[in-house]
C-alpha cells in the first residue's frame, strides 16, 4: 500500500511539473523541452528562453501592437533589433493619374501666372474711311480719346489705325513733325521710366522682343515715339508713358507711306 501511495505522487509531481512547463510556454512564447542529464556528465546549464514581445509588454499584448502603441520610437528599433516578425508591407496606394510631362507642367504653370488675354478688337483693323478734317494729305492726325490715329490721304479720305495711348496722367496734345524714322529701334529707357521701373534693362537692342517693335517715328525733339509692339492686346488700351504704339503690321505700313518732316497733330 505504501508503494502505491508513493507511486501516485510520483505521478502527481509529474503531471504539475508539465502543467508549470506548459504554462511557462503559453506566458513566453517559447515551447521549453525537458532537460536530460546522463551518467556522468556535469549538468548543463539551461539556456534562458528568447525574449519575446509577450515578457517585453504583457500589458499591450506585446510584438507588432508593441510596436506601434510603444514608448517612441525607441520601442520600433527593440521591436526589430530583437528579432520579431513584422507584419508584411503592403504596396503604396497608386496614384490615378498619369505623372505630369514636362511641358504639360510648363502649360499649367503658365495658365497660372498669365492672365487670360484680350481678343484684338476689330474696329482698331486698318481702314480706309472718310476724313472732313482740315489737315493736308501726308498729315498724321493722333485722335487720343477714340485711340485713333489717321493718315489722312487727301479727296475726303484717311488710313485710319488702332493705337494704344498714354495711361492717365501721361497724355498730352500739341503739334510735332516726324523727326526720324528707325527699323527695328533699340530702346534705351529714359531716366525717369528707371526711376519708376528699376527692373527695366538699362538697354534693348532691336528685335521681336523689343517693346518699340518692328519700326519706329520720333516725334521732335521729344521722347514720345510712334512705334510698334509685340502685345497686339493692348490696342485701344492707355497703356503707355505717352508713346503711341501700333501693331507691328500697322506701324510697318505707316512707316513706308509717311517721311521725315510729316506734320503730327495730337489732340
Amino acid at each position: 500500500m505504501l508503494k502505491k501511495i508513493s507511486l501516485a505522487l510520483l505521478a502527481s509531481a509529474s503531471c504539475l511539473c508539465a502543467g508549470l512547463q506548459q504554462a511557462a510556454a503559453i506566458e513566453t512564447g517559447v515551447a521549453t523541452e525537458p532537460t536530460v542529464i546522463y551518467a556522468g556528465e556535469p549538468a548543463q546549464r539551461p539556456v534562458a528562453p528568447m525574449r519575446t514581445a509577450a515578457a517585453e509588454g504583457r500589458r499591450m499584448g506585446g510584438g507588432f501592437i508593441e510596436f506601434l502603441f510603444g514608448d517612441g520610437p525607441s520601442q520600433g528599433g527593440r521591436y526589430q533589433q530583437d528579432g520579431y516578425q513584422t507584419q508584411p508591407s503592403y504596396e503604396p496606394r497608386r496614384n490615378l493619374l498619369p505623372p505630369m510631362g514636362t511641358e504639360q507642367a510648363i502649360r499649367r504653370q503658365e495658365d497660372v501666372e498669365e492672365p487670360a488675354r484680350p481678343a484684338f478688337d476689330p474696329k482698331y483693323e486698318k481702314q480706309l474711311v472718310d476724313y472732313h478734317g482740315r489737315e493736308g494729305a501726308g498729315t498724321i492726325v493722333v485722335d487720343t480719346p477714340n485711340k485713333f490715329l489717321f493718315l489722312v490721304q487727301g479727296n475726303g479720305k484717311a488710313m485710319r489705325y488702332g493705337i494704344g495711348v498714354g495711361r492717365p496722367g501721361f497724355t498730352w496734345s500739341g503739334v510735332k513733325q516726324i523727326s526720324a524714322k528707325k527699323e527695328w529701334p533699340a530702346w534705351t529707357p529714359p531716366p525717369e521710366m528707371l526711376a519708376r521701373r528699376p527692373d527695366l534693362p538699362r538697354h534693348m537692342e532691336g528685335g521681336p522682343q523689343n517693346p518699340l517693335g518692328a519700326r519706329a517715328m520720333y516725334l521732335g525733339s521729344t521722347l514720345y515715339r510712334i512705334h510698334g509692339s509685340n502685345e497686339p492686346w493692348t490696342i485701344g488700351t492707355n497703356v503707355s508713358s505717352g508713346c503711341f504704339r501700333m501693331r507691328n503690321e500697322d506701324v510697318i505700313d505707316l512707316y513706308g507711306r509717311v517721311t521725315v518732316g510729316a506734320r503730327v497733330v495730337v489732340i
